[in-house]
This record gives structure tokens, C-alpha cells and sequence, in this order.
């Protein structure tokens, strides 16, 4: 479904507020790839997505990589590095090609304690963010690769609002921490059911309510919580 580009974070805040910060930031492509924040480090920008999808990973010595975070056009990259001075211990970088909108991560921040509305808006996301996140959690350690495989498929579809879109079985074996072998075999299984077709890291959904059945239980509850951000 086409849709005009746009954060639905920003969309959230009083007209007048949206629009004076709205020209201190500049639209930006961001290819597969692309790295907006580094381990260690704080970000330069802070980044609301428009389209495509953010990744947020955390790696291991060995260079072992699991996504402990999804964002979409609604909300922002660098949510939760604005809430305090530690230095995150994830990286982030574009799963799924798309546009931003991107201001310095130091303006973003001063803005962010004399606007009562942003900081209430930024709040939520980063609520709303942790509640999936917990939920995943323990999706991953008690459902079966499949039913996660699934959830995960509906969860972009949400974000991108395309039932076609571009993703490796490298990234996906990362997303639900199993080997490729396994994400083939998932795959497979669905493909089979006629729920989906995927050929070469290119997915596209075939038959949503039949993909929703096939979820695990935790797909309502995620988009339900990002329902909320809609709302805001």
C-alpha cells in the first residue's frame, strides 16, 4: 500500500512545534547498510525514520550479531541513547532500504528537556519499544522457529506497508539467533503453505490471514503496542 513518507513520532507533536523542527532537519537516503550508530560511540545524528526499516544489533566478541530492535517510520533510531549518557552497546544500521529525516543527535538532545511534548512523545515510543522487545524476548526462547519466522514477516510487512521487500537469509538466521539452514527450512514451510514466496532474499507476502495463523501468539501484542504509537 503507497503511502506518503513521513514519521509518525513527529506526526504526533502540535503542529507548530513539527514545523519549527522540521526545518532544522534534512531528508536523507539510507541504503542497505547503511550504519547510523556505532557500539561505544554516540550517535551523530538521530534519525526518524520516513521508510524502510532500522536494525538495532547487539555483537559479541566472536562477531556473532543478534536484532534486539525493529524501527520503522514510527519512531526514532536514537530513542533511548537520548534518555541518559551511557554509550550504547549496540549498532544500528538499515535492514530494509529507506529515507529518514535526520537532525544532530546534540540538537535533538537539548531540544528534547525544553519541549514537554517531544520529550512525552519520545517517552512513549521508548515504552512502547521495550514492552515488543520483552515480548520478543521471550517469543524467541519459547516458540518454534516458524511461528517466529511469521511473526517477524507480518512485523516488517507492518512497517515497510508492502507485502514485497528485500532480505537475506544471513539477516534473517541474525533476527531470530538460528542457522541458515533453519530460516531455509522455515521458509520453506511457508512457502509450501502458499503463505509466502521468496526467492534469493526477496519476500512477498501471498496470503496475510493465512500468515497471521501461522504466528506465534506474540504477533497481536506487538502490533497492538505499535498501534498505540499511531494513536499518540
Amino acid at each position: 500500500m503507497a503511502h506518503k513518507p513521513s514519521n509518525l513520532l513527529l506526526d504526533s507533536l502540535p503542529p507548530n512545534q513539527r514545523k519549527a523542527l522540521l526545518a532544522r532537519m534534512e531528508p536523507v537516503s539510507l541504503p542497505i547498510g547503511t550504519v547510523l550508530y556505532r557500539s561505544g560511540e554516540q550517535p551523530e545524528y538521530a534519525h526518524f525514520m520516513t521508510t524502510g526499516i532500522a536494525s538495532i544489533v547487539t555483537f559479541m566478541a566472536d562477531g556473532a550479531g543478534a536484532e534486539v530492535g525493529l524501527v520503522g517510520r514510527e519512531g526514532l533510531v536514537e530513542a533511548i541513547n537520548l534518555l541518559g549518557s551511557a554509550s550504547p552497546p549496540t549498532t544500528a544500521f538499515i535492514r530494509v532500504e529507506g529515507t529518514a529525516l535526520r537532525i544532530r543527535y546534540a540538537e535533538l538532545q537539548k531540544e528534547l528537556f525544553t519541549s514537554g511534548a517531544l520529550f512525552r512523545s519520545i517517552l512513549q515510543f521508548v515504552q512502547c519499544h521495550g514492552f515488543i522487545l520483552s515480548q520478543l524476548a521471550a517469543c524467541n526462547g519459547l516458540h518454534e522457529i516458524e511461528e517466529r519466522l511469521a511473526r517477524w514477516l507480518l512485523m516488517v510487512e507492518d512497517r515497510v506497508q508492502s507485502d514485497k521487500f528485500y532480505l537475506t537469509q544471513e539477516f534473517l538466521s541474525e533476527m531470530l539467533g538460528i542457522r541458515r539452514t533453519s530460516v531455509s527450512a522455515a521458509a520453506g514451510s511457508l512457502q509450501k503453505s502458499g503463505l509466502i514466496a521468496y526467492r534469493r532474499g526477496n519476500i512477498q507476502v501471498l496470503n496475510r490471514k493465512g500468515l497471521e495463523e501461522a504466528a506465534c501468539e506474540c504477533y497481536p501484542v506487538v502490533r497492538d503496542l505499535a498501534a498505540l504509537l499511531n494513536q499518540s
